[in-house]
Protein backbone atom coordinates (compact mmCIF):
# COMPACT_ATOMS: atom_id res chain seq x y z
CA UNK A 1 0.00 0.00 0.00
CA UNK A 2 2.62 2.18 0.76
CA UNK A 3 4.49 2.37 -2.84
CA UNK A 4 0.64 2.48 -4.37
CA UNK A 5 0.35 5.74 -2.69
CA UNK A 6 3.66 7.38 -3.79
CA UNK A 7 3.00 6.31 -7.25
CA UNK A 8 -0.81 6.94 -7.60
CA UNK A 9 0.09 11.17 -7.98
CA UNK A 10 2.71 10.71 -10.46
CA UNK A 11 0.75 7.97 -12.26
CA UNK A 12 -2.22 10.44 -12.35
CA UNK A 13 -0.58 14.09 -13.13
CA UNK A 14 1.12 11.80 -16.68
CA UNK A 15 -2.27 10.88 -17.34
CA UNK A 16 -3.58 13.95 -17.20
CA UNK A 17 -0.81 15.44 -19.11
CA UNK A 18 -1.52 12.84 -21.77
CA UNK A 19 -5.03 12.82 -21.88
CA UNK A 20 -4.47 16.82 -22.08
CA UNK A 21 -1.87 16.31 -25.17
CA UNK A 22 -4.73 13.50 -26.90
CA UNK A 23 -7.19 16.78 -26.60
CA UNK A 24 -4.75 19.19 -28.10
CA UNK A 25 -5.37 21.16 -24.65
CA UNK A 26 -2.97 24.02 -24.44
CA UNK A 27 -1.84 21.98 -20.60
CA UNK A 28 0.52 24.97 -19.55
CA UNK A 29 -1.89 27.54 -19.73
CA UNK A 30 -5.04 25.52 -18.11
CA UNK A 31 -2.75 24.98 -15.69
CA UNK A 32 -1.94 28.77 -15.38
CA UNK A 33 -5.61 29.96 -15.21
CA UNK A 34 -6.64 27.07 -12.98
CA UNK A 35 -3.85 28.57 -10.31
CA UNK A 36 -4.83 32.47 -11.29
CA UNK A 37 -8.54 30.90 -9.90
CA UNK A 38 -7.15 29.07 -7.28
CA UNK A 39 -5.40 32.66 -6.09
CA UNK A 40 -8.56 34.50 -6.20
CA UNK A 41 -10.79 32.15 -4.62
CA UNK A 42 -7.70 32.26 -2.13
CA UNK A 43 -7.74 35.53 -1.54
CA UNK A 44 -11.85 35.95 -1.60
CA UNK A 45 -11.95 33.29 1.59
CA UNK A 46 -9.70 34.61 3.68
CA UNK A 47 -11.62 37.18 5.63
CA UNK A 48 -13.87 34.38 6.46
CA UNK A 49 -11.07 31.94 7.61
CA UNK A 50 -9.36 35.11 9.85
CA UNK A 51 -13.15 35.80 11.35
CA UNK A 52 -13.79 31.99 12.37
CA UNK A 53 -10.49 31.91 13.72
CA UNK A 54 -11.19 35.04 15.71
CA UNK A 55 -14.05 34.01 16.88
CA UNK A 56 -13.41 30.49 17.81
CA UNK A 57 -10.00 31.83 19.89
CA UNK A 58 -12.37 34.35 21.74
CA UNK A 59 -15.28 31.46 22.90
CA UNK A 60 -12.50 29.20 23.92
CA UNK A 61 -10.16 31.88 26.33
CA UNK A 62 -13.52 33.05 27.66
CA UNK A 63 -14.13 30.12 29.38
CA UNK A 64 -17.52 30.33 28.55
CA UNK A 65 -18.16 27.02 27.47
CA UNK A 66 -16.54 25.35 30.73
CA UNK A 67 -18.84 27.67 33.08
CA UNK A 68 -22.03 26.17 30.84
CA UNK A 69 -21.02 22.67 30.85
CA UNK A 70 -20.49 23.33 35.00
CA UNK A 71 -24.69 23.68 35.29
CA UNK A 72 -25.29 20.84 32.60
CA UNK A 73 -22.95 18.46 34.55
CA UNK A 74 -25.80 17.07 36.56
CA UNK A 75 -27.62 16.18 33.92
CA UNK A 76 -24.99 14.71 32.12
CA UNK A 77 -24.44 12.56 35.09
CA UNK A 78 -27.87 11.12 34.72
CA UNK A 79 -27.63 10.32 31.15
CA UNK A 80 -23.90 8.88 31.37
CA UNK A 81 -22.39 11.42 29.01
CA UNK A 82 -18.71 12.42 30.40
CA UNK A 83 -18.18 15.91 30.54
CA UNK A 84 -15.00 16.24 28.84
CA UNK A 85 -16.36 14.99 25.75
CA UNK A 86 -18.80 18.16 25.61
CA UNK A 87 -16.94 20.72 24.37
CA UNK A 88 -15.86 18.84 21.52
CA UNK A 89 -19.29 18.07 20.79
CA UNK A 90 -20.24 21.58 20.81
CA UNK A 91 -17.59 22.70 18.62
CA UNK A 92 -17.13 20.13 16.30
CA UNK A 93 -19.81 22.54 14.26
CA UNK A 94 -17.89 25.35 14.57
CA UNK A 95 -14.34 24.52 14.17
CA UNK A 96 -13.01 21.01 12.84
CA UNK A 97 -9.74 21.71 14.26
CA UNK A 98 -10.91 22.52 17.26
CA UNK A 99 -12.60 19.69 18.28
CA UNK A 100 -9.58 17.48 16.40
CA UNK A 101 -7.52 19.35 19.40
CA UNK A 102 -10.24 18.40 21.97
CA UNK A 103 -10.23 14.78 20.52
CA UNK A 104 -6.00 14.70 20.94
CA UNK A 105 -6.48 15.97 24.58
CA UNK A 106 -9.27 13.04 25.45
CA UNK A 107 -6.68 10.66 24.07
CA UNK A 108 -4.02 11.31 25.58
CA UNK A 109 -5.67 11.67 29.40
CA UNK A 110 -8.10 8.74 28.54
CA UNK A 111 -6.42 6.65 25.63
CA UNK A 112 -8.07 6.28 22.70
CA UNK A 113 -9.37 2.36 23.38
CA UNK A 114 -11.40 3.84 26.33
CA UNK A 115 -14.87 4.66 26.70
CA UNK A 116 -14.56 8.73 25.98
CA UNK A 117 -11.83 7.95 23.38
CA UNK A 118 -14.12 5.93 21.24
CA UNK A 119 -16.86 7.78 21.87
CA UNK A 120 -14.82 10.74 20.61
CA UNK A 121 -13.87 9.08 17.81
CA UNK A 122 -17.44 8.33 16.80
CA UNK A 123 -18.53 11.96 17.52
CA UNK A 124 -15.57 13.12 15.12
CA UNK A 125 -16.83 11.04 12.51
CA UNK A 126 -21.15 11.49 12.82
CA UNK A 127 -20.38 15.23 12.61
CA UNK A 128 -19.47 18.09 10.34
CA UNK A 129 -18.20 21.60 10.50
CA UNK A 130 -21.64 22.75 9.70
CA UNK A 131 -20.91 26.91 11.03
CA UNK A 132 -17.03 26.88 9.12
CA UNK A 133 -18.57 25.25 5.83
CA UNK A 134 -21.48 27.98 5.63
CA UNK A 135 -19.03 30.69 6.71
CA UNK A 136 -16.16 29.93 4.35
CA UNK A 137 -17.40 27.71 1.16
CA UNK A 138 -21.23 30.16 0.82
CA UNK A 139 -18.79 33.43 1.08
CA UNK A 140 -16.84 32.34 -1.30
CA UNK A 141 -19.44 32.17 -4.29
CA UNK A 142 -21.64 35.34 -2.91
CA UNK A 143 -24.39 33.13 -0.93
CA UNK A 144 -26.04 35.56 1.38
CA UNK A 145 -28.93 33.47 2.50
CA UNK A 146 -27.98 30.86 4.34
CA UNK A 147 -30.75 30.71 7.16
CA UNK A 148 -32.70 27.33 5.99
CA UNK A 149 -29.05 25.96 5.13
CA UNK A 150 -27.62 27.02 8.85
CA UNK A 151 -31.11 24.91 10.20
CA UNK A 152 -30.85 21.60 8.60
CA UNK A 153 -27.02 21.87 9.01
CA UNK A 154 -27.42 22.28 12.57
CA UNK A 155 -30.15 19.79 13.09
CA UNK A 156 -27.93 17.28 11.06
CA UNK A 157 -25.36 18.07 13.65
CA UNK A 158 -27.62 17.59 16.86
CA UNK A 159 -29.02 14.04 14.83
CA UNK A 160 -25.27 12.98 14.68
CA UNK A 161 -24.04 13.70 18.41
CA UNK A 162 -27.41 11.57 19.55
CA UNK A 163 -26.76 8.81 17.39
CA UNK A 164 -22.79 9.49 18.40
CA UNK A 165 -23.77 8.89 22.17
CA UNK A 166 -26.53 6.19 21.10
CA UNK A 167 -23.84 4.18 19.35
CA UNK A 168 -21.21 4.04 21.78
CA UNK A 169 -23.34 3.31 24.47
CA UNK A 170 -24.56 0.27 22.70
CA UNK A 171 -21.31 -0.78 21.00
CA UNK A 172 -18.59 0.18 23.95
Amino acid sequence: MNTFSKIIIPVFIIFVIFYGFSKKINIYDAFLEGAKEGLIISFNIFPSIIAMVFAINIFLDSNFIYKFLGVLSPLLNVINIPLEIMPMALLRPISGTASLAIMNDIFINFGPDSYIGRLASVLQGCTDTTIYVLALYFSSIGVKKIRYSLGVGLFADLVGITVAFLITMLFF
